[in-house]
């Protein structure tokens, strides 16, 4: 089968290479060029499944100056794949620019499904997976990484961020201290690899059990948070809930300004106006 020309987001396994899919193979197999995040890398992974296709590299240092590169591949009836060191490109990974760059010039990217470390952890994590943020690296500075944990304090939503192995314990650390030590994470290690270990328990009993076995700071690590379950008052409404209800309600007629106050809090808008009139709001 002759592909349509397009870039392919192709993922790539993040461990256990029996996650390739026949289809990222067949276009691997069949694409004119593949842009690799590390051609080096990248290259153990395509010999091993057997493909020659020439690559090329693309990464965050270069990736601005190659996309109009690959746009003319594609102008001149070349079809490329992407992919990354290891799972879905563009997820703390290059491709964002090039991805963009070709929408803007009319051209057709097709995303293949596969691994991403990300997902595949917070399947098994036991954390609450309807609604969820990515957040990627943490900043490597102490300061930077505290203002980025302080903005996120009240976050709802589990939170989801990569971590490297000589950073674990500070951001452990720092996690801790912004979002208490009681709050509820999990700690992935080496997601889909022969040492896959997940720890589970409050921020301070995963640092504690990390500081104490080196072999917890080794390998990728994904780290998730329980999002922040606020303070309730008497009717179950959340006192922050309640705050925003009635900054608003000076403004807005209390229905618009309880539908506002649900939506910013993820909570039932019925339940804020109920507890507004008895507010006397």
């Amino acid at each position: 089968m002759t592909l349509p020309v397009a870039l392919y987001i192709v993922p790539t396994p993040i461990g256990n290479l029996q996650d390739m899919s026949p289809r990222a193979i067949e276009v691997l197999e069949q694409v004119s060029l593949i842009a690799c995040e590390d051609t080096r890398h990248s290259g153990k992974l395509l010999k091993h499944f057997g493909i020659s296709t020439r690559t090329t590299a693309l990464h965050d240092h270069n990736e601005r100056a190659r996309a109009q590169w690959i746009a003319e591949q594609l102008a001149a009836g070349q079809s490329v794949a992407l992919i990354s060191d290891a799972g879905t490109p563009l997820i703390s990974d290059p491709g964002y620019h090039l991805v963009t760059h070709l929408r803007s010039e009319g051209f057709m990217v097709i995303p293949l499904p596969g691994p991403c470390a990300a997902i595949t952890a917070l399947s098994a994590s036991g954390l609450p997976s309807d609604r969820f943020s990515f957040e990627g690296f943490l900043p490597s500075k102490e300061k930077a990484r505290l203002d980025k944990l302080t903005e996120l304090k009240e976050d709802p939503h589990t939170l989801i961020f990569y971590e490297s192995p000589h950073r674990i314990v500070y951001s452990l650390e720092a996690i801790a201290q912004v979002f208490g030590e009681d709050r509820q994470i999990v700690m992935a290690r080496e997601v889909t690899k022969t040492f896959e270990t997940f720890l589970t328990g409050t921020a301070a009993e995963v640092l504690a059990r990390v500081k104490a076995d080196d072999n917890q700071q080794k390998g990728e690590i994904v780290l998730m948070c329980h999002g922040f379950a606020a303070a309730a008052d008497d009717e179950g409404v959340p006192s922050v809930a309640m705050a925003t209800l009635k900054l608003l309600s000076a403004e807005l007629p209390l229905k618009k300004a309880a539908a506002i106050a649900a939506q910013i809090h993820d909570l039932k808008k019925n339940a804020l106006y109920k507890a507004g009139l008895e507010a006397g709001l």
